[in-house]
């Protein structure tokens, strides 16, 4: 093992807190705690802190910060940021919760009076530079600071788009972007203005001429003296109009007022002084997990922990992904803990030993190494205790999804396992979920292990081909699409694409969001919007269709099966708030299936040889259990006679006989069915419906005037979920929603919408879960092991690989127990019913039962 020495380079995080904040805010808008404190930009900023940490093991970390108060830039420009909105509540909540944060991590943070972080920022940087040994990142939600950029030895980490595409600039970086360099940008900023601070530059000169003039004279002080020395002279020989050295000479004052504005201070009257200690000494890492627990940032705890404990191994001239390795193959050759250690040992002698007081032997860290390729380890197996416990933590608190193995034993306040799933035992039973908890969870345990372990034949040869024929149809798309925008340009850039349709193409149609930047959105919904505008759309959309199915399925699975060409993703039982199972690695369950593309994925899962791929699915599930959950008479009574559902519906709704029941009607009344199940509200049932507010509030209110009682049955859902904060399914299982309280409107409003679902999807959970037993009992009593085995869960869909011997007396069987899953007395008489179906492949089932 090669042994990384640290150098005596000491690296300073400077945090622009203040930007980060807004774009963590504008980027996670509906981020809230259970009990609705909102919590986005805090989030934000978090994992912008985790991800600064981990990416370049800082020494240190200081936080700018901004005050309320006007600075002396609002003093001498009464303008200054005038054209931004005022402050959202939540956001101000946040900002004032901020330092909260910065204490957890003992992050010193510099605000003064009359200036802004971006001051504190430059001061720091002019202070600390001129230093040998230091290196300065600083850490920025927006482009202003750009400007303090200095070679390698200043750089700025900042965001591209959302919070998880960043950059890293330094000088070369800049110059590449901008065509000129950092200290030229307030120049820049002189000359173009800046639109999010309000500084007006010169009116009528944009980026490019902006660039053109900086890259001509270099300031714009020299530009003027250029124009008093020879007039026009070296503006017609930069290619500048008459208009345009028109402007440039009547706004001297407005552009070198504009430079003085978007110039960051470099001499703010603040002390700066290194601490005695670095980050990671300094850094109580129970204090800072306890302060993300009380803002349910669930799994950033452990992130921390894990950074930390690498920076100490760098110190420690230890590079983790080597020792792991080593350690690993030690294990591995080893015949005991003296022996593992004694070749660890022999391992360091060999290696060449760092040339620092911090190096230390690899053995002083297993403990460490070991702790982070456990938590590290995306399938790691966990002990029953630890399964069992994790189990029921969630079901205590169904936003405890797929708890990490600490936050179990923090729950559980326990020191073991064992002592943690007494301990949630112990609660369960008395908040009456032990039904839920020994009939429907953990009797599956067992069950999920064996198709985890099983896994599904892939056809590679398939995905292979299907892999050419789609990157041949996305450079075909690319070609036309480049054709109709004239140019060629990156189509995954959202700015590229921007400035394609936005400004080549002058595209646009009323009600056209923008990012949180101000930028014109190019997300699909907004994209969807210009469709019938220009043929370059769908175009693009399929490109996108085509770009992630390849990126995610095609061009991913290969290289995830096994020796035998079987893939095992992991099934997470504890893996979402509603009840259903997650799945991991990959997730299997978002395969879509809506287009033809998407489904021809699901031909590559084949069964192996002498066996057949079952699938069986229960139909119509979600609107079954809604009926009897109601009691509402008529839709009880359409399932009973066997109608089918949407077309009578459509006939109550419509008022016409069942048999004059048209397409458009039924395919209208399948919207509402399922729409009206999620807790759409009318302007919802207009986009989904197409035509006028009025027509989807006539159809919103004739529904509801016909199925009376489902209608009643939902608002109680609501009502009483407002009073106890929680819904239950029919078995008890219970989805908190504290957020149903918030003072927040959209924080409320989209709790009452996930409430009035919760009870029938967790029954469908339930109901699915419980069906997965019978069927497992049934295998087991007609000894069928190996001979039929289940192999995929998705959703209401069960995928299962059978001897082909056994199909004929098996199927009816496998049908009976699905179907007779409840009795028929809970469930009002209400028949539920499985589809069973049989292919050559998952992606060409067809009906068979």
């Amino acid at each position: 093992m090669t042994n990384a020495s640290k150098s005596d380079i000491k690296t300073i995080v400077l945090l622009d807190s203040h930007a980060i904040l807004h774009r963590g805010y504008h980027a996670l808008p509906e981020f809230a705690t259970s009990s609705g404190q909102p919590t986005g930009a805090l989030y934000g900023l978090s994992i912008m802190l985790v991800g600064l940490i981990e990416k370049f093991k800082p020494d240190y970390i200081f936080a700018a910060y901004d005050l309320p108060e006007k600075t002396f830039r609002h003093k001498v420009y009464d303008n200054y940021k005038a054209g931004r909105k005022k402050l959202d509540k939540a956001l101000i909540d946040q900002l004032a919760e901020a330092p909260n944060l910065f204490d957890a991590f003992n992050i010193p943070v510099y605000k003064m009076p009359g200036f802004e972080a971006d001051d504190m920022i430059g001061t720091i940087c002019e202070k600390l530079k001129s230093q040998k040994n230091i290196h300065i990142i600083i850490a920025s939600g927006d482009m202003d600071t750009l400007q303090l950029v200095d070679g390698d030895k200043v750089r700025v980490y900042t965001l591209k788009k959302g919070l998880k595409d960043t950059i890293v600039y330094n000088e070369k970086a800049v110059v590449e972007r901008f065509g000129f360099s950092p200290v030229q940008i307030p120049d820049y900023k002189g000359l173009r203005g800046d639109p999010s601070d309000n500084i007006i530059g010169i009116a009528g000169i944009g980026e490019k001429t902006a660039t053109v003039l900086i890259q001509k004279f270099g300031t714009i002080q020299k530009m003027y003296e250029s124009l008093d020395k020879d007039g026009e002279k070296k503006f017609k020989e930069a290619g500048i109009t008459d208009r345009i050295f028109g402007l440039i000479k009547e706004n001297r004052d407005e552009a070198l007022f504009s430079k003085e504005l978007a110039t960051i201070t470099l001499d703010a009257p603040v002390e700066v002084e290194l601490p005695e200690k670095e980050i990671s000494d300094t850094i109580n890492i129970e204090k800072v997990e306890e302060y993300f627990k009380k803002l349910e940032f669930r799994s950033l705890g452990q992130k921390v922990k894990m950074a930390i404990t690498k920076i100490k191994l760098h110190d420690a001239g230890i590079n983790y992904e080597e020792a792991e390795k080593t350690l690993e193959k030690n294990k591995k050759e080893g015949n005991g803990e003296g022996d593992k250690k004694k070749g660890t040992e022999a391992k360091i002698k060999k290696a060449k030993k760092p040339k620092t007081d911090k190096s230390a032997d690899m053995t002083l860290f297993e403990g460490e190494i070991e702790a982070l390729k456990e938590a590290e380890d995306a399938n790691e197996v966990r002990s029953e205790p630890f399964k069992k416990a994790a189990i029921g933590m969630w079901l205590l608190d169904s936003n405890t999804y797929y708890p990490s193995d600490t936050e179990v034993l923090d729950y559980a306040k326990a020191e073991t396992a064992e002592q943690a799933e007494k301990n949630i035992e112990d609660r369960i039973k008395i908040n009456n979920l032990l039904h839920v908890y020994e009939n429907i969870e953990l009797p599956l345990i067992p069950i999920i292990d064996e198709m985890e372990k099983r896994g599904v034949l892939i056809d590679i040869a398939y995905l292979e081909k299907l892999s050419k024929n789609y990157h041949k149809q996305l450079q075909d798309l690319e070609k036309n699409i480049f054709r109709l925008a004239k140019k060629e340009f990156n189509v995954a850039s959202p700015k590229q694409l921007g400035e394609v349709l936005f400004d080549d193409l002058g595209l646009n149609v009323k009600g056209l969001k923008k990012t949180a930047g101000g930028a014109r959105s190019t997300k699909e919904s907004e994209l969807e919007k210009l469709r019938e505008e220009h043929e370059i759309i769908p175009m693009i959309l399929e490109h996108r269709e085509l770009s992630k199915l390849l990126g995610t399925y095609i061009d991913t699975i290969p290289g995830k099966v096994d020796k035998n060409h079987r893939l095992h993703t992991h099934f997470v039982q504890a893996g979402t708030t509603t009840g259903r199972m997650a799945s991991i690695n990959p997730n299997l369950q978002n395969i879509p299936v809506k287009t033809e593309r998407g489904k021809a994925i699901r031909n590559a899962f084949i069964p192996g040889k002498g066996m057949a791929l079952i699938g069986i699915d229960y139909s119509q599930f979600e609107l079954r259990i809604a009926a009897f959950l109601s009691g509402d008479e008529k839709l009880i009574e359409i399932f009973k006679r066997g109608d089918d559902v949407h077309a009578a519906v459509a006939s109550e709704v419509f008022q016409v006989p069942l048999k004059e029941v048209t397409s458009d009607m039924r395919r209208k009344a399948k919207v509402i069915n399922f729409g009206i199940l999620y807790g759409m509200g009318v302007n919802a049932l207009k986009q989904n419906l197409g035509g006028s507010r009025d027509e989807a509030k006539q159809f919103y209110d004739a529904y509801f005037n016909r199925f009376t009682t489902l209608a009643s049955y939902l608002e109680d859902v609501k009502a009483k979920t407002a009073v106890q904060g929680y819904t239950e399914t029919f078995f008890k299982r219970k989805r908190f929603f504290p957020g149903i309280k918030s003072a927040l409107p959209f924080i409320r409003a989209s709790a009452e919408r996930m409430a009035i679902n919760a009870p029938i999807q967790g029954t469908q959970a339930d109901l699915v879960k419980i069906a997965m037993k019978k069927v497992d009992n049934l295998f087991n009593e007609m000894k069928l092991r190996g001979k039929a085995e289940l192999l995929l869960q998705v959703h209401d869909e069960l995928v299962y690989e059978i001897n082909e011997k056994e199909i004929e007396k098996l199927l009816p069987k496998i049908k009976e127990a699905m179907e007779d899953v409840m009795d028929e007395k809970d469930r009002l008489g209400v028949p539920i019913v499985v589809n069973i179906m049989r292919g050559e492949n998952w992606g060409s089932m067809a009906k068979v039962l």
